[in-house]
């Protein structure tokens, strides 16, 4: 089990876990996903990690067809500006290696800001905290386990 998935089970929050064997090769994680498991992609997220000019690290979910948006992200988060956080810092922070970096059980908490589009679907996917490895449960419960808000970061490719 993930830190993601013991935090679930603890919490008596619904939700379901889907695996799939995870190839190495695969160009994107969260597309990965979504064809492994033949999900709809606007209900797939990916976590990813921001950090401000105060170098504090935030959590964004953001759907895995889309990008982050860092001028919404900075707007959201009330600072002048955002950029990615390195590989190295995101995983350091969290616990997770990328490309299983769940919003769920990280190490040390972080702001998180959920895309605004996650607010009209009755699930969302999103890491279970190893690749090939997603767990599915209500945007409200994902913002209640992680005390995160939401906010419109996410644009279109």
């Amino acid at each position: 089990m993930t830190p993601a998935i013991n935090l679930l089970k603890q919490s008596g929050i619904a939700h379901t876990v889907l695996s799939y064997h995870h190839d190495a090769a695969a160009e994107s994680y969260g597309g990965e996903a979504v064809q492994q498991l033949g999900l709809d992609p606007a209900q797939v997220f990916k976590t990813l990690l921001a950090t401000t000019e105060t170098h504090e690290l935030l959590v964004a979910i953001v759907l895995v067809s889309g990008t982050l948006d860092l001028k919404a992200l900075a707007a959201a988060a009330g600072c002048r500006k955002c950029g990615m956080a390195n590989a190295e810092a995101a995983q350091r922070a969290t616990g997770y290696l990328v490309g299983g970096i769940s919003p769920l059980g990280q190490k040390k908490k972080h702001r998180t800001f959920l895309d605004a589009s996650a607010q009209a679907l009755p699930t969302v996917h999103v890491s279970a905290g190893r690749r090939g490895l997603e767990v599915a449960l209500a945007p409200a419960d994902l913002l209640q386990l992680t005390g995160g808000c939401y906010a419109a970061i996410g644009k279109a490719r």
